[in-house]
């Protein structure tokens, strides 16, 4: 009696192995956001994970001291200008030198640079956020005394999406190329893939790893959150020509070596095949030897068959 199976055709298309990686999603753009000069925070108004808009106010120094420096920065040019203006009067009616005026000019002009100088600490002792995005760290808390830079908050940007960064070895990174299709799954979403294209390839490795870092875009994990464990797989543009037949026709897997069952010329009988398995791609499986002059192979049912075994091919 004839088993009843399925077969699929065997496609041909100029693909490469792919190149396998783990990585961690974050947003495109971390900046770090801190204070210009030192100083006491006086409150942080959101924690991590807080979602912010451009613009919104996220933490500030205690300004009591810095608005003082603008006060005394602000008397001191009154007082320069006043001085300016009484020179310009004594040097008109002859009074005072050239000398003496030019001295009030510089005064007055020192005393603007200060003024502009306090009221620039004045605005950068108050962190705003300078994108739309979400809070990845907290680093400072109120009562604490911070240096100049040192950073309160770490906001990843939204303005650039959110990407998963690799480390590729040597060897793989030379045959990637931006612009080639990923794939990526992330353990906490089992179910779930997500489509990206490599964006950015760095052009030395890092000092301590060796690794080359890649960059991934994926515009549909825009939502997940900041940290998660992917596992990619990139597929470069350049390669040959490949035999890829779905990944459910394979028997007997041994490393490289596995069998598949192909059509005989009439249709009707099983005929078992060595092949040799050179990568997989998705649902499907790249064969580099064994099906030369094979159009179908057989994949519901194959497991039942012996080779030369009667079959029955159903759509």
């Amino acid at each position: 009696m004839a088993q009843v199976v399925r077969v699929a055709e065997i496609t041909r298309e100029a693909l490469a192995p792919p190149v396998v990686a783990t990585g961690t999603l974050g947003p495109k753009e971390e900046i770090s956001l801190s204070v210009k000069i030192g100083g006491v925070i006086r409150q942080v108004r959101v924690d991590a994970g807080a979602i912010v808009r451009a613009g919104d106010t996220l933490a500030a120094l205690d300004l009591s001291e810095i608005d003082a420096a603008v006060a005394r920065a602000q008397s001191a040019t009154d007082k320069s200008e006043r001085d300016l203006a009484r020179a310009r009067r004594l040097y008109a009616d002859s009074v005072v030198a050239l000398a003496q005026l030019q001295d009030a000019e510089t005064a007055a002009e020192v005393a603007r640079a200060d003024l502009e100088t306090a009221r620039f600490n004045r605005r950068y002792a108050v962190i705003v956020a300078p994108a739309s995005g979400v809070i990845l760290r907290r680093q400072a808390e109120p009562g604490e005394l911070v240096a100049p830079g040192a950073p309160v908050l770490v906001l990843g940007s939204h303005a650039r999406g959110v990407v998963l960064r690799v480390g590729l070895a040597d060897r793989d990174v030379v045959r990637v190329a931006r612009g080639d299709r990923a794939v990526v799954r992330f353990d906490a979403l089992p179910e779930r893939e997500f489509a990206g294209r490599v964006t950015e390839i760095a052009a030395a490795a890092e000092p301590g790893t060796g690794a080359y870092a890649v960059e991934i875009a994926l515009p549909e994990a825009a939502r997940l959150a900041s940290g998660l464990v992917g596992q990619v797989e990139i597929r470069p543009s350049a390669g040959r020509s490949t035999t890829l037949v779905p990944i459910e026709a394979l028997l007997e897997a041994d490393g490289a070596e596995a069998s598949v069952y192909a059509l005989s010329a009439d249709g009707g009988r099983a005929e078992r095949r060595r092949v040799t398995v050179a990568f997989i791609v998705g649902d499907r499986v790249a064969v580099t030897r064994g099906l030369d002059s094979v159009g179908a192979v057989i994949t519901d049912g194959a497991a039942y068959l012996d080779d030369s075994a009667a079959v029955r091919v159903v759509p």
